[in-house]
C-alpha cells in the first residue's frame, strides 16, 4: 500500500518546509475552530497561496475544523467553509457532528475526515463514521497494530494514524481536565495541559500523567493505514522540516537515519516511545521531568561548583543549548554553552569523543555524577534545513473576470463585476486601430497582485481613437481596486424545534442497581443502567422494566465482549438504549430501538442535534462543559428531546495508560482507587481493566441553574464512585428541588459563550 506522509503546519513557513522535505499532504488550521487555537494558523490569503502552491506540486491540503462549536459561532463557521471551498482545500478534519452535517449537505466537494477528537478506537466506531459520510478516520493514538489491522478491513475507508509527536494522556476528545481545571477546553482547542503538572501520590511528587513523545520510526512501514500523520502544529518550521525529512527517508528506503533522528532530538523532543503499538506498555510517561529534553550526549563524570566534566558523544559548539537532569527539578537545568575547554584549552567546538570541561552559569544544587547531559539546541542543526518557497502571490488562486472597455473623445471607461472606472482626457484618431486594441488587451491582462485573471475583454471604440498606455494602466488600476470577489454565502436551513413538554421529567444514571435501591421509582421517568460484559440479567430485572434504559460505555476496546449481553437484553425486550461513543451505532439496531446520546457525544449546536435526529436519535444529553447561555439556546430550539445533567462526577479524562506500581504481569485488573493532590485540589483516579479514569473530589452540580432551562429531562448520575443508597436518596431529594449539593464545582456554566 502506498502511504501518504501528512505533515503539520502551524503557519505558512512550516507548510513550505513540509512540502520541501517531502510531505504528500499538509494539515493546517484557520484562525478559528482549530484544535491548536494557540498556533499562528492561516489567514485566508495565506491559505489561498499555500493551497495553490501545494496543488501545483501535486500535494494535498487539509484544513482542521476539529473543535466543537457553540450555536453563536455557526455563522463564522459558514465563512470558514466558504474560504475552504474558494481556496479548493482537499478535505476538512472534523469533530463536531453539526459541522459534518453542514459540510455533507452544502459543501459536498470537500471530503470529510473524522478527527482523532472523535475517539475512534475500534472497528465499529470507524464503520459508524463511514456510514455518516466520512471518507477518512483518524484513529485514536492508543491502538495496537492488531487493532489497526482489524479496522483496516473496512472497505472504501481511508485510515490515518499518528506516527510522531506529542501524546495526550487521555483518549483525545474525551478529556475535560483543562476545561474543568482551567476553564480552557481541549475540545475547543484551548487545552492548558494540566496533566503535565506535578501530582502528589502516596506522599511522593511526580509527573504521573506527563507523556513521552511518540516516535514509531521504521515501524511505520508495517502500519495498515493510508496516511501517516506527524503531530506538531505548534512547532516551528525547523522542527517540521526535520521530522518530515526523517519519515520521508524512511518511506523512501534511504539511509543516514540515525543522524536525522539525532537532529530531531536537538530541535525538540521529549523521550521517545512507541506507545501501545506493540501491546500494552507502561513505560510511556516521563515522571521526573517535563518539556523538551534534547539529545543525550553523555553523563556527568566529575563536577565542581563551577563546571562539569563529560565525554561528549556528539559535536557541540559555542552558543549551543545544554540541559542536565537534576533530581528535584521539574525541568532539566538548561543554559547556553558559553565557555568550555578540551585538553585544557578554551575551544569554540568539541567533537564526538572529546572530554569536555563545561563552565556552569552558577552553582547547581543536587548535581551528581551520572546525571544525564543533553544537547537541547544546536547551531549546526539550525542551519541544516534550508527550504525553498515560491515568490509572494505566485500561486494565489485567481478568479476569471470579463472586462468591457469604452473609448470616447474625452473619456476612457471600464466595467467589470458590477464596478465602473473612468479616466478623462482628449483622445484623437489612431493610425493603427489593431495596435490600440492590442495595447488595451495587454494593459488589462496585467492583473499583478490581484486575485483576477482576464478571461474576455470587449472593446468599444467606434471612433478608432488612440489611448495612451499610461492612461490605460491608470484605468486598469482604478477598476481592479474596486472589484471584490465574494461567493454567495451558503444559507443553512433552520432547525425546526420539537414541541416542548409541559412537564419535565427526572432521570437517574447508575452503574450498580444497589446504589438506587432506596429510590422511589414512581417519581422517576427513567433509570439508565451502565452495563459491562459481566452484567447479570438478574441485576437488570431488579429495576422496573418500563423505566430502564441500557447504556454502553464510552470506551470499549473490544465490542465483541458486549455481544452476548446486548443480545440477551434485546431478546428480553429492552428497547431503550444510550451510547457515549460512535461505536454504539454499529452494534445496536438503531432503527428498531429508542436510542439516546450520552453527553460524551458532544452536542454544542442545533445542527449537531439535527444530525442526531437524522440518524434516529430520540434524545441528546447536553455537554457538561458547556455554558449556561448555550445550554438554554439548545434546550429551547432542539429538534430532539434534551436531557440536562445536573449532577455528575465528571470523568476528567479516560486513559489507556496505567499508573499502578505493579508490573502488568502481576496485575489483577480489579478496581483500585488512587488518591492524588495538586496545588490544593484533590483527585480520585479509578484504575480498572487496564483503564484509568480521573475525577475531581468534588462533583459537578448545576441544580440551581437548571431550574430555568427548558430541558425535557433532568439527570443525576451516580456512576463510577461508591455511593451508599442513603446518600443517593438524599442527594436526589435536593436536586429534584433544584438545590445544589454542598462543595460542588460549576465547570463553565457561568462563563460567556466562546470563552472556554
Amino acid at each position: 500500500m502506498k502511504k501518504e506522509l501528512l505533515a503539520p503546519a502551524g503557519d505558512i513557513e512550516a507548510g513550505y518546509a513540509a512540502l520541501y522535505y517531502g510531505a504528500d499532504a499538509v494539515y493546517l488550521g484557520l484562525k478559528q475552530f482549530s484544535a491548536r487555537a494557540t498556533a499562528n494558523n492561516f489567514s485566508e490569503d495565506e491559505l489561498d497561496e499555500f493551497v495553490g502552491f501545494a496543488h501545483y506540486l501535486g500535494r494535498k491540503v487539509f484544513v482542521t475544523i476539529n473543535t466543537v462549536l457553540q450555536e453563536s459561532e455557526m455563522q463564522q463557521l459558514i465563512k470558514n467553509l466558504d474560504i475552504c471551498k474558494r481556496c479548493k482545500v482537499d478535505a476538512v478534519i472534523l469533530q463536531d457532528l453539526g459541522v459534518a452535517k453542514i459540510v455533507k449537505e452544502y459543501y459536498p466537494e470537500i471530503e470529510m475526515h473524522a478527527s482523532t477528537q472523535m475517539a475512534v478506537h475500534n472497528k465499529q466506531g470507524a464503520l459508524a463514521l463511514k456510514n455518516l459520510g466520512f471518507s477518512r478516520v483518524v484513529l485514536a493514538r492508543e491502538l495496537s497494530l492488531p487493532e489497526m489491522k482489524e479496522i483496516a478491513s473496512i472497505k472504501d475507508l481511508e485510515l490515518e494514524a499518528f506516527v510522531h509527536g506529542a501524546l495526550c494522556y487521555s483518549y483525545s476528545g474525551i478529556c475535560q481536565f483543562s476545561s474543568f481545571e482551567n476553564g480552557r477546553s481541549a475540545n475547543r482547542g484551548k487545552c492548558l495541559y494540566p496533566c503535565r503538572s506535578q501530582f502528589c501520590k502516596s506522599g511522593k511528587n511526580e509527573h504521573s500523567f506527563s507523556m513521552k513523545d511518540m516516535a514509531l520510526e521504521e515501524d511505520i512501514i508495517n502500519l495498515p493505514v493510508y496516511s501517516l500523520k506527524i503531530e506538531g502544529r505548534k512547532k516551528n518550521a525547523l522542527y517540521v522540516a526535520a521530522v518530515t525529512d526523517y519519515y520521508r527517508n524512511i518511506l523512501d528506503g534511504n539511509g543516514n537515519l540515525r543522524e536525522k533522528a539525532q537532529n530531531i532530538k536537538q530541535i525538540f523532543s521529549r523521550p521517545w516511545c512507541k506507545f501501545h503499538l506493540k501491546g500494552k506498555n507502561k513505560d510511556v510517561t516521563d515522571k521526573k521531568f517535563v518539556g523538551h529534553r534534547g539529545l543525550l550526549i553523555g553523563k556527568v563524570e566529575d563536577f565542581t561548583d563551577k563546571k562539569i566534566i563529560l565525554t561528549t558523544e556528539f559535536r557541540i559548539a559555542k552558543h549551543d543549548g545544554i540541559q542536565i537532569d537534576v533530581e528535584g527539578l521539574e525541568k532539566p537545568y538548561g543554559f547556553s554553552l558559553q565557555k568550555f575547554r578540551v585538553k585544557g584549552k578554551n575551544v569554540w567546538e568539541a567533537n564526538a569523543g572529546d572530554k569536555v570541561e563545561i563552565n556552569l552559569p552558577y552553582k547547581l544544587e543536587g548535581l551528581k555524577k551520572g546525571n544525564s547531559v543533553y544537547l537541547s539546541s544546536s547551531s549546526y542543526v539550525k542551519g541544516a534545513y534550508d527550504y525553498q518557497k515560491p515568490r509572494p502571490k505566485e500561486f494565489i488562486i485567481r478568479t476569471k473576470i470579463d472586462v468591457e472597455v469604452s473609448v470616447t473623445k474625452n473619456k476612457l471607461m471600464a466595467k467589470s463585476c458590477g464596478e465602473f472606472a473612468e479616466v478623462e482626457g482628449i483622445f484623437t484618431p489612431a493610425k493603427d486601430i489593431n495596435k490600440v486594441n492590442e495595447a488595451i488587451k495587454n494593459a488589462f491582462e496585467k492583473t499583478g497582485d490581484t486575485v483576477f485573471d482576464l478571461r474576455n475583454i470587449v472593446i468599444n471604440n467606434e471612433g478608432n481613437l488612440f489611448a495612451p498606455i499610461s492612461m490605460l494602466n491608470d484605468l486598469r488600476r482604478k477598476l481592479y481596486e474596486q472589484i471584490v470577489i465574494e461567493d454567495e454565502m451558503v444559507k443553512i436551513k433552520d432547525v425546526e424545534p420539537r414541541i416542548l413538554k409541559k412537564k419535565h421529567g427526572w432521570i437517574v444514571k447508575t452503574d450498580d442497581v444497589k446504589k438506587v435501591a432506596l429510590l422511589d421509582f414512581e417519581k422517576l421517568d427513567e433509570i439508565i443502567l451502565l452495563i459491562n460484559p459481566e452484567t447479570e440479567i438478574s441485576d437488570v430485572l431488579r429495576l422496573p422494566k418500563n423505566k430502564v434504559r441500557i447504556a454502553l460505555p464510552t470506551v470499549c476496546r473490544n465490542p465483541k465482549d458486549f455481544e452476548k449481553i446486548i443480545s440477551k437484553l434485546l431478546d428480553a425486550g429492552y428497547k431503550k438504549w444510550e451510547i457515549g461513543n460512535y461505536w454504539g451505532l454499529s452494534v445496536l439496531p438503531i432503527k428498531k430501538i429508542d436510542l439516546s446520546f450520552d453527553n460524551m457525544i458532544y452536542m454544542f449546536n442545533l445542527q449537531a442535534l439535527q444530525m442526531a435526529k437524522d440518524i434516529h436519535i430520540s434524545r441528546a444529553t447536553l455537554a457538561v462543559e458547556d455554558t449556561l447561555e448555550n445550554m438554554e439556546t439548545l434546550a429551547f430550539g432542539s429538534p430532539v428531546d434534551i436531557a440536562l445533567v445536573v449532577y455528575q462526577d465528571v470523568p476528567l479524562f479516560t486513559s489507556a495508560v496505567c499508573i499502578r506500581d505493579n508490573a502488568c504481569k502481576d496485575c489483577n485488573k480489579k478496581p483500585l482507587w488512587i488518591y492524588m493532590e495538586k496545588e490544593g485540589n484533590k483527585y480520585e483516579a479509578l484504575s480498572k481493566d487496564c483503564q484509568l479514569m480521573m475525577f475531581n473530589e468534588k462533583a459537578f452540580c448545576m441544580a440551581k441553574e437548571a431550574k430555568n432551562i427548558k430541558a425535557d429531562f433532568y439527570r443525576a448520575d451516580f456512576v463510577y464512585k461508591n455511593y451508599a443508597p442513603e446518600k443517593v436518596r438524599d442527594i436526589l431529594h435536593k436536586l429534584m428541588n433544584f438545590e445544589d449539593v454542598a462543595n460542588c464545582v460549576k465547570g463553565n456554566i457561568l462563563r460567556k459563550n466562546g470563552s472556554f
